[in-house]
């Protein structure tokens, strides 16, 4: 993959890591470094890609500079396994009609994020997501509250109407997209919030319900059995209790530290584990498109990426999520990609 694109990632990544404070600390295993630290390797690294061209004497001299923390990965194979997203292109409309009548909601002003540690020392990096009625704190509305029951209608918080459930609950999955209007132009959305609650695959809820196998199970397929069975869309997509809110993007898709992602570069990472804006080199696999569209084969590939971004199905030291930019490619690469591999997280000696 060219440079160009790795030379993007990091350019947007200290743009984050430079607004920070100077006092700002991130932790590598056991090791506390500085943000200045952060910037230097990150400047450090992208020199020795653009001067040295020999890949031997590029490994040999980034095995000296750095430091090479591996991802533990899962409990059983020690492997972290790789998915893909992508930024979805969806037709919407800013009034609801007949056919477009599904809403994209922005953050409602009643939900409220509660830290933790304000309470005990022993909930230090916890919070939830909640809402106040009377005097209760509550959890906040559940999908099937605001889809089904209508909680948060007439209090016009639609940035705009799509006209498929199923549009709208893959958006949420992918956590950005863009809305395109009849006129021609297009909303860019991000993700905001959550309503905190825990994040259930419809695919493994599909597997269960005996409608896919594992194997064949995709964003694709998932979607295809949906069109195929309307009656079963409702109890599928009411399994996941979580929800996404939306705001409008000026500039995107934005990951996790509030810069774009970039194609084949940004990857989701667990934020409690894995230090937000870190460099990372991976190893998986992705695939070969044919003439028609469809994957051919499975290559092995390796490359530097950012740790930019995190997602609700993206937890422990097994997972990472790749961003593969918009387009047919992006969307086969997101909608497939089940692959192991390999994960290191690097940071100047």
């Amino acid at each position: 993959m060219d440079i160009a694109s790795f030379e993007q990632a990091v350019s947007n990544n200290l743009r984050y890591l430079k607004r920070l404070p100077e006092e700002r600390t991130f932790r590598f295993g056991t090791e506390i470094y500085s943000r200045n630290h952060m910037i230097e390797s990150q400047d450090t690294l992208l020199g020795l890609i653009k001067t040295i061209k020999d890949p031997g004497r590029l490994r040999n001299e980034i095995k000296k500079q750095f430091n090479l923390y591996r991802a533990a990965g899962r409990l059983t194979s020690k492997k972290v396994l790789f998915t893909g997203y992508f930024e979805p292109i969806y037709d919407a409309r800013k009034s609801p009609d007949d056919v477009y009548k599904y809403p994209v909601y922005r953050m409602p002003d009643d939900l409220i994020k509660i830290e933790l540690s304000l309470f005990r020392e022993k909930y230090k990096g916890e919070s939830i997501i909640a809402r106040i009625q009377g005097k209760e704190v509550l959890p906040y509305y559940s999908r099937m509250e605001i889809e089904d029951k209508n909680r948060l209608m007439d209090r016009s918080l639609e940035i705009a109407w799509l006209k498929d459930p199923v549009d709208v609950a893959f958006l949420h999955i992918q956590g950005s997209g863009r809305l395109r209007l009849d006129d021609g132009t297009f909303i860019p959305v991000g993700y905001e919030s959550s309503n905190g609650r825990g994040y259930r695959s419809i695919g493994k809820y599909l597997i269960d319900k005996g409608y896919l196998t594992r194997e064949e199970t995709t964003m694709q397929s998932i979607r295809r059995l949906l069109a195929e069975r309307p009656e079963i869309v409702n109890d599928t997509l009411n399994y996941n209790d979580s929800y996404i809110f939306f705001r409008e993007l000026k500039e995107g898709p934005l990951g996790n530290i509030g810069v774009p992602l970039t194609p084949g570069r940004s990857i989701a990472l667990d934020s409690r584990l894995f230090p937000r804006g870190a460099l990372c080199f991976v190893k998986s696999e992705k695939p070969v498109e044919n003439s028609r569209g469809e994957i051919e084969r499975w290559q092995k590939f390796s490359r530097f990426m950012v740790n930019q971004d995190t997602g609700g199905a993206i937890t422990g030291a097994g997972r990472a999520d790749i961003f593969w930019g918009s387009g047919a490619y992006a969307e086969l690469a997101a909608g497939h990609m089940k692959h192991e591999g390999e994960l290191y997280i690097l940071i100047k000696r």
